[in-house]
C-alpha cells in the first residue's frame, strides 16, 4: 500500500450550482488513484469556503458527513481566491505528502491529477498543470490571457505561460512556500521562485459544468497588476528610465529655447506651451500612481494582518494541525 497522502485542496465562492456536480468527479478520481495504489488510502479532498453568500458551506458540510474522504473549512469573510488557496495548503501543511490544488467549476481537467502524481513519483516536486491551446476561447479572451502571461513575464516574474492553479506540490516545497509571509499572495509566482524541480502536464480546458465565471475582466486586470507589483520591481525601473529620457529630452528643448531666443526667432503662442504641460503632468501621475501602488503594497506588509482567518471546520483540530488565525 502506497503511503504518500494527497490532499486536493479546492476553493470554493458562491459554487453551490456547481460544487454538488464536481464533488464526485473528485472523490472518483482519488479513489482510482487510491485503488491503483497511487496515494495512501488516508489521503482526502478539502473544500475551502471563501466566504460564500450562498449555500456553499452548507453543501461542503453535508459531503463532508457522507464521505470520509471530504473535509471542509471554511473563512471568516471572502479574502480572494489566493488566499483560499494559501489557508488550504497552510491547513494541510505537516500532514500531505502532496496536496493538488484544483478549481471547483470542473474547468481543468479532473483525470489529470493522476499524471501529477505520476510526475511526482518521477521525482518532480512540482508539477504545474498547462493549458494545451486557448482554442475555444473567445479572442478577447484568449488575446488577453496571453498577454498577461507575455506582460508579467517581460516584467520580471517567471510565471508558466499558460499555467493558472492547477498544481501538484510536495511538502518540502510547502514548507519553503511557508516562509514567504507577503500579504499581497500571488502564488504563480511564487511557487515558481520556491524553486525545486518541476514538470509540466498539458490538459484541454472544459467549460464551465454551471455557474457564473468569478473573473470577470476588471477582476483579471487587478490580479494581473497585483501579480507584477508583488513579483517584480521592474515597472519602478521603467519610470526611472522614463524620466531620464524625458529629462534629456527637456534638456535639448532647453538648448533649442536658448538658441532660438539669441537669433530671434522665437513665437509667442500658448498651443505649445499647453501640449507639454499636459504632456509631462500626465507622466508625472502615471509615475506617481505606479509608486503609490508600491507604497500601498508597502503598508500592508508593514501592518502584518493575517492573510486568512479560518472560522469553522467539519472536523475537530487536533495538535500540531495549523492555528485558525494564520501567523
Amino acid at each position: 500500500m502506497n503511503q504518500t497522502k494527497l490532499v486536493v485542496i479546492i476553493p470554493c465562492y458562491n459554487e453551490e450550482k456547481v460544487l454538488p456536480l464536481t464533488a464526485p468527479m473528485f472523490l472518483e478520481a482519488l479513489q482510482g488513484m487510491i485503488d491503483k495504489g497511487k496515494i495512501s488510502d488516508e489521503s482526502r479532498i478539502l473544500f475551502v469556503n471563501d466566504g460564500s453568500r450562498d449555500d456553499t458551506w452548507a453543501i461542503i458540510k453535508v459531503l463532508a458527513a457522507q464521505e470520509a474522504h471530504f473535509l471542509g473549512i471554511a473563512q471568516s469573510r471572502n479574502r480572494g481566491h489566493q488566499n483560499a488557496l494559501l489557508a488550504g495548503l497552510m491547513e494541510e501543511k505537516g500532514y500531505a505528502d502532496i496536496t493538488i490544488t484544483a478549481d471547483c467549476d470542473g474547468q481543468d481537467d479532473i483525470s489529470v491529477m493522476e499524471e501529477m502524481v505520476d510526475a511526482y513519483h518521477n521525482g518532480a516536486d512540482v508539477v504545474y498543470g498547462v493549458r494545451k491551446s486557448r482554442d475555444k476561447d473567445s479572442f478577447f479572451k484568449k488575446w488577453t490571457a496571453e498577454a498577461f502571461y507575455k506582460l508579467i513575464r517581460k516584467m520580471g516574474a517567471d510565471v508558466v505561460f499558460n499555467h493558472a492553479d492547477y498544481r501538484l506540490i510536495s511538502a518540502r516545497v510547502l514548507e519553503a512556500l511557508a516562509g514567504y509571509k507577503e500579504v499581497n499572495v500571488f502564488l504563480r509566482g511564487l511557487v515558481p521562485l520556491v524553486g525545486f524541480s518541476s514538470a509540466n502536464v498539458y490538459y484541454d480546458r472544459h467549460e464551465r459544468l454551471a455557474g457564473e465565471s468569478r473573473y470577470p475582466l476588471s477582476k483579471m486586470l487587478n490580479f494581473a497588476f497585483d501579480g507584477i507589483t508583488s513579483l517584480t520591481i521592474k515597472p519602478l525601473r521603467m519610470i526611472t528610465g522614463l524620466g531620464l529620457g524625458i529629462a534629456a529630452i527637456s534638456f535639448l528643448g532647453v538648448i533649442w529655447a536658448i538658441v532660438m531666443a539669441i537669433l530671434g526667432r522665437t513665437i509667442s503662442g500658448w498651443a505649445s506651451m499647453t501640449c507639454i504641460i499636459c504632456f509631462v503632468s500626465g507622466v508625472q501621475l502615471i509615475c506617481l500612481g505606479v509608486m503609490g501602488e508600491y507604497i500601498g503594497k508597502i503598508y500592508m506588509e508593514t501592518k502584518q494582518r493575517p492573510r486568512y482567518v479560518i472560522s469553522e471546520r467539519t472536523f475537530a483540530e487536533t495538535p500540531g494541525e495549523s492555528d485558525a488565525t494564520d501567523k
